[in-house]
């Protein structure tokens, strides 16, 4: 991912609105760019952060993000087992099935 294509997508990171491959991306981009990661807190401080004391709710803005940022990485974590859990269960599906079909053959 570039600096603008994570630039655009940050919006829908703090709207928690990634795809499981666009989010293992932006997380990438953003550990090594500090320029995207200074980006990131500021759009976090204008968007979560204005809110937060315009309701007179005290906040700490790194610790805020950070844990945001650990969750997301959580997420991902998740999501990739998940889908690799899927993969799992799709291949020994279609082993049983096979088994079946040729125990269905020697059978008959």
């Amino acid at each position: 991912m570039t600096c603008k294509e994570v630039e655009k997508t940050i919006p829908l990171f703090l709207k928690d609105d990634l795809d499981t491959d666009d989010l293992r991306e932006f997380l990438e981009h953003i550990e090594q760019c500090g320029e995207c990661r200074e980006e990131l807190s500021i759009q976090f401080l204008v968007r979560v952060g204005l809110s937060r004391l315009e309701a007179g709710n005290v906040f700490d803005l790194k610790n805020e993000l950070d844990y945001r940022m650990d969750e997301a990485e959580h997420v991902l974590w998740m999501r990739e087992n998940m889908q690799r859990l899927l993969y799992l269960l799709e291949g020994l599906v279609a082993l049983v099935s096979a088994v079946l079909i040729i125990l269905l053959f020697v059978l008959t």
